[in-house]
């Protein structure tokens, strides 16, 4: 080889720039090693907290099934029973647990009133449908079954007073959900990017309803509310959405339907009892009224909410901003989901869900 002052320096050069390539793909697997160990982390604190929530509330079932069997047949203490244990010490718990992983402070932006009621309105039509694609899913799963697909919530909701559901499902639900999915999960996500916090909060908030009814309309709603929480750090504003929702979805529905028995008015309809079916209906014309506002409330919010979200997409309204560290598009699944602490949670839920629809 010839000797001179180029060749030297072209040498030199390209050992420097391979030694930083190596340097830049180590210091990636670095960085990919620890995301992946956080995921796990947060994971693991979160199936932790639901192995606790699940004891406590089996533990007072089963102390209610022996001292009180009675209590089992109300409704109302039925509901209080469920949601206390996970509540006052079971979500208290997981909390802790959460708290002890590392988290960044998600900044705060104002949101304006007309893009707050866009927002509400596009989670109300994410509800219905989710619920409509739900029932209809769970509809098949009963037919190859031979059996229906019970919704254990609806169940218990059916013979509750209106006031528990209300502090139930409006008051409690949504301030817990929200700091347990929202801010717990996306304040420690978020620094590996906007879209990463919003999917894993969704999908994690999903998966805790614990079946098939809730888990596809949970799914969309919590994209959304995570969305707004990441774009706002704002949690106030994602609660009293899901407090509209809530209130409409199960406070507003639940007393519309039992103003009238709507089964029995299908029934007179299926045997086409006409003198029957005319003296339902006087007889129940407020309830029937009030059921058919309600449906076109449904039908405006659905057709509302995907044109709201149609319009958004075309004017690339959901943009997320990229973390602090960056993970490759083709192994974020692997970094974030991949991992024991993640798995296990995922894993526990969807045994749960499937459970569920065989019961």
């Amino acid at each position: 080889m010839k000797e001179n002052g180029y060749g030297t320096w072209e040498n030199n050069n390209a050992w420097e720039t391979q030694g930083l390539r190596q340097t830049e793909e180590e210091h990636e697997r670095q960085e990919l090693k620890a995301a992946r160990s956080h995921f796990s982390k947060l994971g693991g604190m979160f199936i932790l907290g639901t192995i606790v929530i699940v004891a406590v509330q089996t533990l007072v079932s089963y102390l209610a099934f022996f001292l009180r069997p009675e209590w089992l047949m109300d409704g109302d203490i039925s509901m209080i029973l469920s949601m206390a244990p996970m509540y006052l010490i079971g979500m208290p718990v997981l909390v802790l647990l959460v708290r002890t992983v590392p988290a960044d402070k998600v900044e705060r932006h104002p949101i304006r009133a007309g893009k707050f009621i866009v927002a509400a309105i596009m989670c109300m039509g994410a509800l219905y449908l989710g619920n409509i694609i739900g029932v209809i899913f769970t509809t098949i799963i009963g037919m190859l079954k031979g059996g229906i697909v019970q919704n254990h919530l609806a169940n218990i909701t059916q013979s509750c007073s209106l006031w528990t559901i209300l502090i139930a499902t409006v008051v409690c639900a949504p301030i817990v959900e929200e700091y347990v999915f929202r801010k717990l999960i996306v304040d420690r996500t978020v620094r590996y990017g906007q879209g990463t916090a919003v999917v894993l909060s969704g999908l994690m908030f999903a998966l805790f309803h614990g079946n098939l009814n809730q888990f596809i309309y949970a799914f969309a709603l919590g994209l959304i509310l995570a969305f707004l929480y990441v774009k706002t750090g704002n949690l106030k504003i994602t609660i009293a959405i899901h407090m509209v929702v809530n209130f409409m979805g199960g406070v507003v529905s639940t007393a519309v339907i039992r103003m009238f028995d709507l089964d029995e008015y299908l029934a007179l309809a299926q045997d086409m009892d006409i003198s029957s079916m005319v003296a339902f209906v006087n007889e129940n014309m407020a309830g029937m009224l009030a059921y058919g506002a309600l449906m076109i409330f449904v039908l405006a919010n659905l057709i509302a909410g995907l044109v709201l979200f149609i319009v958004c997409l075309a004017k690339r309204r959901f943009s997320f901003a990229a973390g602090q560290v960056a993970i490759p598009r083709g192994k974020r699944f692997r970094t974030v989901i991949l991992n024991l602490g993640m798995l296990l949670y995922i894993i526990f839920w969807i045994a749960n869900i499937i459970y569920q629809l065989f019961v």
